[in-house]
């Protein structure tokens, strides 16, 4: 998070007292905005963890979400190299965009494993929102050890096409595999974000 010697040596100066910010979904990467904020946009910011900008229309203090209730809440923030941009990682309590998308940067693809995130997002409303259609919704419904026997299995898939060089196979295997296990998670009340979390202090 930015601290206090950082926040002292941004250059207000040089954008003319509107910082430029990057808005971030500290979930998977994605850019979902950019705005801008002046100093009191940015203390705001800080005290109540909801990313507030000054809106150069409304002419005004605007903290994104407070008609909506999409709210941007604050992970962490950075500075750049020349202190006249900020960057904002937040988890959007919704769409971003007031057209109603995940960003306003609608034609972006994101990165490579931003669909990962989605997935576990769809997985989450059919564990909240039961869908008797959905295979999803049936293998919550399973219970756990129907869950785990299901990892158990493509697990054992993957490594059998390892073994005999099925590339094919391997992806589509691969990919049974991290379904089930992301279900298998959400099951046992584990994020996402708790396995990337782990895997990041053991690159330490």
């Amino acid at each position: 998070m930015i601290n206090e010697s950082q926040i002292k040596n941004l250059d207000w100066a040089k954008v003319d007292n509107l910082m430029p910010v990057v808005v971030q979904d500290a979930g998977n990467g994605k850019v979902l905005m950019l705005g801008y904020m002046n100093k009191e946009a940015l203390s705001k910011t800080l005290d109540i963890a909801k990313v507030t900008f000054y809106s150069r229309t409304k002419q005004r203090l605007w903290t994104k979400g407070e008609t909506s209730g999409d709210f941007l809440e604050l992970v962490d923030m950075a500075v750049d190299c020349d202190n006249d941009t900020l960057l904002v990682m937040a988890r959007p309590a919704g769409p971003t965009c007031h057209l109603g998308t995940q960003s306003c940067f609608a034609d972006s693809a994101g990165f490579d494993l931003d669909f990962i995130s989605q997935l576990d997002s769809v997985i989450n409303k059919r564990y909240l929102e039961p869908d008797d259609a959905s295979y999803t919704s049936s293998l919550f419904k399973s219970g756990v050890k129907r869950m785990a026997q299901k990892v158990g299995e493509e697990g054992v898939e993957v490594a059998l096409a390892a073994a005999t060089d099925d590339r094919d196979e391997l992806v589509n295997e691969s990919s049974d595999l991290l379904y089930h296990l992301l279900v298998l998670l959400r099951s046992k009340d584990i994020p996402l974000k708790e396995i990337t979390d782990n895997l990041r202090a053991r690159h330490k």
